[in-house]
């Protein structure tokens, strides 16, 4: 079965996107098709890029980039779940992501993100990052606004056309994964 981690992508006091993930968890444990893991980068704390080699050369050093390499290794796809900051993804993400290289390679992605602008422009920015690391990204995107999915741009309340656009994701996901699962074993 495949195995699909969701990554809460923000570290942040007080952070929106720990709700997010726990209902994406759910509307995907719900689903099925996989086995859904939430992921949290908190829980790595990983300094700035602290590796004294390239994460393409593999030569991981220190305990906390040994733990993620071995924990995003272990997955077939990923739904990273990502914040907007300043039209862009969170600086925590993108640090984990920049920690690793061949442990990301050929292997398939989807986004929820949530912001202003439903954190569009953050996935804009992601989909860069996941071609330079051969990973395909899927086209359904799940957005929510800060406006209309939370009260008080704290508690998160998603409009119900929100859990529908989940599925749609994951079904996108699971084919990829499936598909790209190949190049990895051959």
């Amino acid at each position: 079965m495949l195995k699909v981690a969701i990554i809460l992508g923000s570290t942040r006091p007080g952070r929106n996107g720990e709700a997010v993930a726990k209902w994406v968890h759910d509307v995907a444990t719900k689903k099925g098709g996989a086995d859904y893991e939430l992921v949290d980068i908190k829980d790595f704390d990983l300094p700035l890029l602290d590796e004294p080699a390239p994460p393409s050369m593999g030569q991981y050093t220190k305990p906390h980039t040994k733990a993620w390499a071995a924990k995003i290794d272990s997955f077939d796809a990923f739904v990273f779940v990502t914040p907007e900051y300043n039209h862009g993804t969170s600086g925590a993400l993108k640090n984990a992501i920049d920690y690793l290289y061949k442990e990301w390679n050929n292997k398939a992605a989807g986004f929820v993100s949530y912001g202003s602008a439903g954190g569009s422009r953050a996935v804009e920015h992601l989909r860069l990052v996941m071609a330079e690391l051969q990973i395909a990204d899927v086209r359904s995107q799940v957005m929510l606004s800060l406006f209309d999915d939370f009260e008080n741009f704290s508690v998160f309340k998603p409009r119900p056309r929100h859990e529908k656009s989940v599925g749609t994701l994951l079904d996108q996901l699971l084919a990829w994964a499936g598909a790209m699962k190949t190049l990895r074993t051959g």
